[in-house]
């Protein structure tokens, strides 16, 4: 259960993320989750789209630096105490998490996860009945 994610770099700038969001809206590819890490000089935009490959292909022709990175998406109730049960099965596992991001909707929440072992990470977290979502399951939430 494994979906592609896409991390384009940015220029630090003003309407780098408006271009970005106009392509892949012109191209009729849906943005469902994104995140922004910055600094002072660029930033890194992550995203998951209805259609990554093609996403990366318009992106790379308008000569953005993008790559694909493999990701879990876990589901869970939207409840306090929810991730930190998932969270201690990751930690006991010895598995790190190099970055994660979530969202919410109604009574449940979607938590993109970035660990440092793919393989372990979803055999330990369907070992114990957590939902993990496919790429196609989060375009029909």
């Amino acid at each position: 259960m494994l979906i592609k994610q896409l991390s384009i770099f940015l220029e630090n700038k003003k309407g780098r993320f408006t271009e970005v969001a106009q392509l892949l809206g012109e191209a009729n590819i849906n943005m469902t989750a994104f995140t922004v890490a910055e600094n002072s000089d660029f930033g890194i935009l992550r995203l998951i789209v209805s259609d990554p490959e093609k996403a990366h292909d318009i992106l790379k022709a308008h000569r953005y630096a993008v790559s694909a990175t493999d990701v879990v998406c876990v589901q869970c109730p939207n409840r306090p105490g929810a991730l930190a049960t998932i969270m201690t099965l990751i930690t006991g596992a010895d598995i790190f998490i190099e970055y994660m991001y979530a969202f919410s909707t109604g009574d449940r929440a979607l938590v993109i996860i970035r660990p440092d072992n793919l393989d372990k990470t979803v055999k330990t977290l369907s070992n114990n009945q957590v939902e993990l979502l496919a790429a196609g399951e989060l375009f029909k939430l």
